[in-house]
């Protein structure tokens, strides 16, 4: 017995039917993961495997963003290759999210940041550290990602950072790194790296705005802490 395909559901329940007629917005979160997926199993159809996949992130699509392809694999009918494709679909997703957003916009509050830099760092398994060059209108020139760590840390130079500042003629810079664990308050080493940039940005007539920590949907803001 082949597994079921989309073309062996009735015309109702074909998710590229629906979309071709009523368009993708009125299809749900199961039914384009059953697009991407193509086929189900012997026993369930395409949409049963995509309800699958959604319940593995509690049916949240940024949870789903971050589960690996080995957890994906380990439900019956989807082989590397679909769940590779799923993978390359939710990071292009992320991507566009990510250059919606104005590369030069003009940083007035702590949330402009987050709208700018949480579609990059939300989601991710990891951490990341990021350096945002401002001018003398606060408006961002250019985002640079300064290192990449595991699941708890990410190491980052002060040198390198002071570094870009200055060939880059940066009036102003913010740093912004997330933290996967989901919690947004800073860690000692947090508190350090700030403090240290905060002294080597002065010395050189650089004025060092912020620090953020992007925890999923949680923020936290050194600025509005009046740790800066």
């Amino acid at each position: 017995m082949s597994p079921l395909k989309i073309k062996d559901l009735s015309p109702d329940d074909r998710p590229r039917e629906k979309m071709i007629a009523k368009g993708a917005a009125a299809l749900t979160d199961a039914e384009l993961i059953a697009i991407l997926l193509r086929s189900g199993t012997r026993s369930e159809t395409v949409v049963e495997v995509a309800q699958q996949v959604l319940a593995l992130s509690g049916n949240n699509l940024n949870e789903l963003g971050k589960i690996e392809r080995s957890r994906l694999q380990k439900i019956k009918g989807i082989g590397a290759t679909k769940a590779i494709t799923l993978l390359a679909a939710l990071e292009l997703g992320r991507r566009r999210a990510a250059a919606q957003a104005a590369p030069r916009a003009k940083i007035r509050a702590a949330e402009e940041v987050v709208r700018l830099m949480s579609p990059l760092l939300a989601d991710l398994p990891h951490e990341e550290m990021w350096l945002l060059l401002l001018n003398r209108a606060n408006c961002v020139m250019e985002r640079i990602k300064i290192s990449q760590g595991g699941i708890h840390a990410t190491a980052a130079d002060t040198r390198m950072i002071l570094k870009q500042a200055i060939e880059k003629l940066a009036s102003g810079i913010i740093l912004v790194h997330n933290h996967p664990s989901g919690s947004a308050n800073p860690s000692s080493e947090d508190l350090l790296l700030t403090g240290k940039v905060q002294q080597a940005a002065a010395l050189l007539d650089i004025q060092f705005h912020d620090h953020i920590i992007i925890a999923g949907n949680d923020f936290y803001s050194f600025a509005e802490h009046r740790r800066v």
